[in-house]
C-alpha cells in the first residue's frame, strides 16, 4: 500500500488521494460504529434515539457516557461498547495520522540516502564518476 523507502516520494495529488482514502475508511468505521452504538443503547438500555446518539458519540469521541443506564442488559452493552469505542478511537486516529507519518519518515530516509551518496562519491570526480 505504501511505497518502499527506496522508491521516490509520492506526488502531492497522489498523497492527497491517499489521505482522502484513509479519511473515507475512518469515516465509514465511525458511522458504522455510531449506528451500532445507537441501536444498542436504544434497544438494550431503553434510551431515546437522541440519548442513544449522544452516548454513542461521546464514547466514540473519547469522552465517556452521559446519563444513567437502567437495565442490566443496557449496562453490559454500555461496558462492552465503551471498550469497543476506545479501540475504534485509537484505530481511527491511526488511520488518519498514518499517511502523514509515513510521508515524514519517507522524506527523512530519502534525505539520509542522498547524504550517504554524497559522502561516498570520491572528491574531484564529476557526475559521470571519472
Amino acid at each position: 500500500m505504501y511505497e518502499h523507502r527506496s522508491e521516490p516520494m509520492l506526488s502531492r495529488p497522489m498523497y492527497l488521494r491517499r489521505v482522502a482514502q484513509h479519511g473515507g475508511v475512518a469515516g465509514l468505521i465511525t458511522v458504522v460504529s455510531l449506528a451500532v452504538g445507537m441501536l444498542g443503547y436504544h434497544l438494550l438500555a431503553g434510551q431515546s434515539w437522541v440519548d442513544s446518539f449522544l452516548n454513542s458519540a461521546m464514547l466514540l469521541g473519547g469522552m465517556g457516557p452521559v446519563g444513567d443506564i437502567g437495565p442490566t442488559a443496557g449496562k453490559l452493552f454500555a461496558a462492552c461498547y465503551a471498550l469497543y469505542a476506545g479501540f475504534v478511537f485509537i484505530v481511527v486516529a491511526g488511520l488518519l495520522i498514518a499517511p502523514l507519518f509515513h510521508r515524514i519518515l519517507h522524506r527523512f530516509h530519502l534525505e539520509v540516502e542522498e547524504e550517504k551518496r554524497r559522502r561516498s562519491k570520491p572528491a574531484g570526480l564529476g557526475p559521470a564518476g571519472g
